[in-house]
């Protein structure tokens, strides 16, 4: 080999050091991976109450905007309740109002009855006195038997009219009667009042928020219950994607660190986000199992290899066409570049 040759060849083994090592640096300074995947939150379209479904303007994969009718479930049966409680409702203040007349006018007797109470007290306090003095002059023969007597019979006849009077008295106080158990029945009558207006507005589904609808199988006629999603919505206002990466790879990178996503329906694009968070977490392999913890495969099982945590990193760039959930996406994180 000529020298021509050989420096040649050393040439171009150090291009090719010098390739590799700027290679690999900016690897460790932007990990990179393809173990990712689109994700948004979603939630069940379920209903509150049962009915069947009389209404249902949007159909699957169908943008919607917040307060936006989903489905209605026929309202009769709640407007009949409604309708039922609210003439219940007025019955019942009739009858408090006519018991309460009532109520009054058993008082009014009671005071009155009270007041004879205390002029029958008045008369007996009278003629028992007069009796006692009418007493004590008979010894000194002031007063003649007879009118002793007649002193006698008036203060027994008092003493009876007294004693009738307070019995009345006693039985006008105990009839005078309430409202109060019209006016727990009515405080029940409100509260159906009130349910019922509820089960009504429950009758109308509307969008939470701005969405996607998915998962929609069925329509109009369908019999809706509580137990059973009509629907699911994805939450479009925002965007995430889920990227798994080595544990070796997560060194120097924290909350607000910058990352460039590719969707792979369009890789020509470029889509910018933060790490929101990283998980804590995942299940150890087949020879473990820790309940609810997220389970990663590993890529080769025969050797050991670095454990994969995702990454969830908030996107603050979408494009409304590739941004599905669980579409396949790209992922580099820049260590030096934190939000």
């Amino acid at each position: 080999m000529t020298v021509k040759r050989k420096i040649y060849a050393l040439s171009l083994l150090l291009v090719t050091l010098m390739v590799l090592v700027l290679v690999l640096s900016r690897i460790d300074a932007a990990p990179r991976t393809d173990d990712s995947y689109v994700y948004a939150d979603t939630i069940n379209v379920v209903p509150e109450v049962s009915g069947r479904i009389i209404e249902l303007p949007v159909k699957d994969n169908q943008l919607v905007k917040k307060g936006e009718l989903l489905y209605r479930i026929d309202p009769r049966p709640f407007q009949n309740s409604l309708d039922a409680s609210q003439a219940r409702l007025i019955t019942l203040n009739e009858q408090i109002k006519l018991s309460e007349r009532s109520v009054s006018a058993q008082q009014y007797n009671a005071a009155a009855v009270a007041a004879q109470v205390e002029s029958a007290r008045s008369q007996y306090q009278q003629a028992k006195d007069t009796y006692n003095r009418k007493l004590a002059l008979k010894g000194k023969n002031y007063v003649s038997t007879e009118e002793l007597e007649q002193a006698r019979t008036a203060r027994n006849s008092a003493e009876a009219n007294y004693n009738s009077t307070r019995l009345q008295a006693r039985q006008a106080t105990a009839a005078v009667s309430g409202v109060d158990a019209l006016v727990a029945q009515r405080d029940e009558v409100r509260a159906q009042i009130a349910e019922a207006k509820l089960n009504l507005e429950y009758s109308e589904v509307r969008a939470p928020f701005d969405g996607r609808v998915t998962a929609l199988k069925t329509t109009a006629g369908q019999y809706a219950s509580p137990a059973q999603p009509v629907m699911t919505l994805i939450d479009t206002r925002q965007w995430y994607v889920i990227a798994n990466f080595r544990e070796t790879d997560l060194k120097g990178i924290t909350e607000g660190t910058t990352a460039t996503v590719f969707i792979m329906a369009d890789t020509g694009k470029a889509f910018s986000g933060t790490v929101e968070s990283m998980s804590y977490g995942v299940s150890p392999g087949d020879s473990a199992t820790v309940g609810g913890l997220q389970s990663v495969e590993k890529t080769i099982n025969w050797v050991h290899v670095s454990q994969r945590f995702p990454v969830k990193i908030k996107m603050s760039e979408t494009d409304r066409e590739l941004f599905r959930i669980g579409a396949s996406a790209v992922v580099i994180l820049h260590r030096d570049n934190k939000i």
